[in-house]
């Protein structure tokens, strides 16, 4: 009887060779568009970084168009995982706000390339964005921990503001958003660098009490 001959791991090691060169393109051309901009960069340029030919990229994303919104589309997707990880439920109201105002803090100072991007995309008026369906449809999870925290917090007579939670999403974002994307700006103009790493505490409990004091002052 002849040995049983072991199915082929071919298909196998293909499709992670391609999750591979797809992630290491990405990682590329977030670089590149970061840097330079959608308009600036040039798929020529990533593919000579790549070691690789323009045709490849293009077998891959399609088009320049396409491969820039796979790079908002990864970009968007780490900071929602990281929303999704996010265990405030067993912290009082207070507690839990600061802890989701330096989750985004934390994630905006380690991903400038990602505050880059949306700079960038809102020159384009979010065209990509809207062009994408998996961005176009994605929601914020912490929206809705946001939603659920000051629900707690008015039930508890903590929180007295009449805010929504998209309102304070945008609140901490802006702070933390403007400490990165204008840091060169702000420090040629008034001699001080909000990314300093000896003030970065200083800032990141500055956010806290902000966004308490507004949450429990009285109207």
């Amino acid at each position: 009887m002849p040995a049983a001959v072991p199915p082929s791991s071919q298909p196998v090691k293909r499709t992670r060779d391609a999750a591979r060169t797809r992630a290491e393109i990405l990682d590329v051309a977030t670089e590149e568009f970061a840097r330079l901009g959608f308009a600036g960069a040039r798929v020529d340029e990533i593919a000579a970084r790549m070691r690789t030919t323009k045709r490849m990229i293009y077998y891959y994303f399609g088009s320049k168009e396409q491969l820039f919104t796979a790079v908002l589309e990864r970009s968007y997707t780490v900071i929602r995982h990281e929303e999704q990880q996010l265990d405030v439920e067993h912290l009082d109201p207070v507690s839990a706000i600061r802890r989701l105002a330096e989750l985004t803090f934390d994630h905006h100072e380690a991903h400038p390339d990602f505050i880059r991007l949306v700079s960038i995309e809102n020159i384009h008026e979010a065209e990509h964005i809207a062009a994408s369906p998996s961005l176009s449809s994605l929601s914020s999870p912490a929206i809705d921990v946001i939603g659920r925290i000051l629900e707690t917090g008015r039930e508890q007579g903590v929180f007295t503001a009449d805010v929504d939670a998209v309102d304070l999403h945008a609140m901490i974002s802006s702070f933390c958003f403007f400490r990165i994307s204008n840091r060169h700006t702000f420090r040629t103009l008034f001699g001080r660098d909000l990314t300093d790493a000896a003030n970065r505490e200083h800032y990141r409990t500055m956010l806290g009490d902000m966004v308490i004091s507004y949450l429990t002052s009285v109207r």
